[in-house]
Formats: structure tokens, C-alpha cells, sequence
């Protein structure tokens, strides 16, 4: 959700989140061409269309699996960068997962690269390793950069809040799945997973998504349905009044680890929260004001007084994402960055401008409307009352979206199933034996604190990751192997 370098300057502003297998079948359809545009007067979507670079030869190497990076014109001089990866498995049958990273402002490349994509940059920073636990084992992958401006994206930004995020998104896959490249897997399974600032833009994109389907099967406009089957939020930003006072509980006592900070800092941070003009009086004034221009400043007065005042001494000397380390943290290792800026690299892959992980453009307009500050708790209510899968899961080192918080925000949720959550105690999930997570199971809900994870989950703790991510995908409850 925010960056290492701002986190270790202890800068009170709002920032982003950085803070192998079975031979597949190539279907037949696809453009065999290295290279190719998708142009107007072929396949469009209100005058947008796709350009891509086909078998790159970049990062995924797996004989027969096919991959596609490029631009997706969302608007006027808006090109959305995506990066397609097929399924090693059954890709003609498999499901279709969108990642998302966070920030706001921080590119999807860091899931891929760090993460559950095919591939991690070596410390030559010049070669790959294939991922023997990339998600693509299981599903077609698509990581997109949004708002523009993030990662590789690039053009006008009008992006100021979670909400005006989503209809560009939407448009996104309007013009994937009206195209000969990506039309076959509308009709798939498909699951929506994120992290950290992802925990506000899963329920409102998700939301979006649901609304846009009622109004194409009342015939009110016609455009491709997204049903989104699943959704998944790792360590996600999702309701800021409770996940401040989350920043408190955890450094006082983070299970497992101990105390985090001395008690004299605990005392300031107390004092911090529950101030008559404190944390909590600003969040509280920040929801009452709703959604109105005048709400910008009071929402974000309220976000940079609690990151001041409760996160950045939460956080203290460690590593904000993996409390084990310090905040030089060496992990995960940042090679991919350099990597990506390879002028070959850069080529081969299709990329227009050079990479960024985390751009202060994007966020600053974020942070102008003060949208970290707002929650997004009622619209995941509704969407876990609809019964749609969702897991909501957490590395349990992480501070900064610490799984305390998460599951606090969970156990709020106005839905049917709150109080038999409530009532329902954490089992161990093991693999082979060894304990990897405490979950609870309510119907198609699930929560897992994961243990020894930090805020990347798939990066710490990857075979647990793709063995909880199949268990999404077979719509089970989160269960033993």
C-alpha cells in the first residue's frame, strides 16, 4: 500500500504498494505474428483497440505457452499496459484471473515479478527463473497497470478516487473480450484478485462489474458481461477507522512476534487514536461527510494525521511489510525493476515508456480527494451476501495491512453470515502435515491468517499461495492437503 522508501523516511504521505510444468496447447485462433495491432477499422470498442507483442520470449519460457503484452486504449490518449500469461494446464478450459496491485499508483508487474507470475529476475538482473509456483499453472493470468500512469501505462490520468477507477477497468476487458485475441475467455470463470490498496478496488471494480451486467441483461446497453466468479483480497486496505486502531492492537501485541514497540510509543500512539480531535474523530468525521467535494480535505487531513501518528510508529525500525526484517529490507528482491528497464527487454515486450513500480502521479491524485481514508466495507458486505466466493487472506508479519486489522475489518462485515463468523473458531490448514494458516470457513467466505508471510504472500510463502489459489478456483472451502 505504500512504498519502502516512504515508509523508511517516515514521510507522512500516501503512497503505493512497495509500499514450472505441464506443456500447454496453443490454441489454433491466435495470431501467429510476432507483432500486431488490433486497429479501428477491425475489431473496436468505441474507438479503442489493443496493440500487443505476441511470444515475447520474456519471462515465460514454458514450450507451448502462448503470452501477450501490450496497450489497451481505454480512452483518448489512455493506453492501460496488460500482460497476458496462458494457463501451463488445460488453458483452453482453465479460468481467467485478473491481478492487481495496489498503491494507488503501484504497477502489477510487481505481482508478476515478485509475486505469482511466471518468472523472477535473477541477480544478474540481466536473466529469469521460471516460477515453479506461478498461478499460471492453474489459470490464464492478466496483470494490468491502473490508473494510467502506473508501470508501464501511460497518457492522461483522470483518476482521482477508487470509485472513477473502475469504469476504465471495465472498459478494459470491453475491448479484450470484443477482440479476436481475447474473446474466448469471456465466457470462463472468471477471478479477481488483488492486494493491499486492492482491498478498496476489489469491492468497488467488482461492484462496478455487477452493476454494468444488471443493466446489459435489463438491455439497457449492450456491452460484454463480467462476471467475476471469485474474488481474493491479499492483506487489503479495506476499512480505514478499523485498521487504524488495528495499527495500535498489533504493535502492542502482534501474535506470534511479541510487542513491537516500547510502551512510551504505545502511549503516544494511544493518545494519537483517541483524542477528542485524535485518528479515530477524523475517520468518523471522514464517513459522515461522505462523498461530497468538502469531504476531500477532511478526509484527507484524517488519512496523512493517522499514517503520522499511528502508522509510521507502528512501523517503527522494521520492515513494513515483513516484520522480521528491518527497514532495509532485502525481501523480495527488486531486480525485476532494473530488468524491465532493459532497453531489449523494453523492445521485445512492446513497452512505450520506461518503468516505474510506484509513481507519485497517480497517488497524489488519490491523496487530493483523501480516498485511503474511505472504506469500502459496505460494497465487500454486499458482495459476500450475494454469496460469491471471496477469500479474504493475510500474511501475518506484515504491519502495514496487518491481519489483525484485515480480520477486524472482516468480522465487521454487515452480512448473513457475521455472526456464525464470529462464532466460528480458526482451524489449522496444513499442507503435508505442516500448519501453513489459521482459517475460518462460512459457505463461500473464507479468511486465512498465513503463517510466516509478509504483506506479498505468493512472495513469501508460494506454494501455500498456489495451493489456497486452487482451492479458490475449485470453489472449496479452505481445507488441509
Amino acid at each position: 500500500m505504500f512504498p519502502k522508501a516512504f515508509i523508511r523516511a517516515g514521510i507522512a504521505l500516501l503512497a503505493g504498494a512497495s509500499i514450472t510444468c505441464a506443456v500447454a496447447v496453443v490454441d489454433d485462433d491466435l495470431d501467429t505474428s510476432e507483432a500486431g495491432h488490433i486497429g479501428i477499422q477491425s475489431e473496436v470498442h468505441d474507438g479503442t483497440g489493443i496493440h500487443y507483442v505476441k511470444n515475447s520470449g520474456i519471462c515465460e519460457t514454458t514450450p507451448g505457452v502462448t503470452q501477450i503484452s501490450g496497450y489497451i486504449d481505454v480512452g483518448t490518449n489512455m493506453s492501460m499496459w496488460f500482460w497476458f500469461f496462458e494457463s501451463r494446464k488445460s488453458p483452453k478450459t482453465a479460468p481467467f484471473t485478473l491481478w492487481l496491485n495496489g498503491g494507488p499508483g503501484c504497477s502489477s508487474m510487481n505481482g508478476l515479478f515478485q509475486e505469482n507470475g511466471p518468472c523472477s529476475v535473477n541477480a544478474d538482473l540481466n536473466s529469469t527463473t521460471l516460477n515453479p509456483y506461478s498461478w499460471n499453472n492453474l489459470s490464464n493470468m492478466i496483470y494490468i497497470d491502473q490508473p494510467i500512469g502506473t508501470g508501464f501505462s501511460y497518457g492522461t490520468d483522470p483518476v482521482y478516487t477508487t470509485e472513477e477507477a473502475a469504469p476504465f477497468v471495465w472498459t478494459a476487458f470491453q475491448v479484450l473480450f470484443e477482440s479476436q485475441l481475447f474473446s474466448k475467455y469471456a465466457s470462463r470463470e472468471f477471478i479477481f484478485a488483488t492486494e493491499s490498496y486492492g482491498g478498496h478496488y476489489a469491492p468497488s471494480f467488482v461492484t462496478y462489474f455487477e452493476e454494468k451486467n444488471a443493466l446489459i441483461a435489463s438491455g439497457a446497453i449492450h456491452a460484454v458481461p463480467i462476471a467475476v466468479s471469485a474474488l481474493m483480497i491479499n492483506n487489503g486496505w479495506i476499512d480505514p477507522h478499523i485498521q487504524s486502531i488495528a495499527f495500535l492492537t498489533f504493535a502492542t501485541y502482534a501474535p506470534g512476534y511479541g510487542q513491537l514497540q516500547p510502551n512510551d510509543v504505545l502511549k503516544n500512539m494511544s493518545d494519537a487514536l483517541n483524542s477528542s480531535d485524535g485518528c479515530l474523530a477524523q475517520e468518523k468525521a471522514c464517513y459522515a461527510a461522505g462523498n461530497s467535494t468538502s469531504s476531500n480535505k477532511i478526509c484527507a487531513d484524517a488519512d496523512q494525521y493517522c499514517i503520522g501518528n499511528l502508522l509510521i510508529p507502528a512501523v517503527g525500525d522494521y520492515d513494513a511489510y515483513d516484520l522480521r526484517q528491518n527497514s532495509f529490507a532485502l525481501f523480495p528482491h527488486e531486480y525485476y525493476v532494473d530488468y524491465l528497464r532493459e532497453k531489449d527487454v523494453m523492445k521485445k515486450i512492446g513497452t512505450q515508456v520506461q518503468y516505474e513500480e510506484c509513481l507519485d502521479a497517480p497517488r497524489g491524485l488519490f491523496r487530493q480527494t483523501g480516498d485511503s481514508a474511505r472504506t469500502w466495507l459496505p460494497q465487500l458486505s454486499t458482495l459476500a451476501n450475494s454469496g460469491m466466493k471471496i477469500l479474504i487472506w493475510a500474511g501475518d508479519t506484515d504491519i502495514i495491512c496487518n491481519w489483525l486489522g484485515v480480520h477486524a475489518s472482516v468480522l465487521a462485515m454487515d452480512w448473513q453470515g457475521n455472526q456464525t463468523l464470529h462464532n466460528t473458531p480458526f482451524t489449522n490448514m496444513t499442507i503435508n502435515g505442516k500448519p501453513v494458516a489459521a482459517v475460518q470457513n462460512v459457505d463461500n467466505f473464507s479468511f486465512a491468517r498465513v503463517y510466516e508471510s509478509g504483506h506479498q504472500v505468493p512472495a513469501f510463502q508460494p506454494k501455500t499461495a498456489l495451493e489456497i489459489f486452487s482451492q479458490v478456483i475449485r470453489k472449496e472451502q479452505l481445507h488441509s492437503v
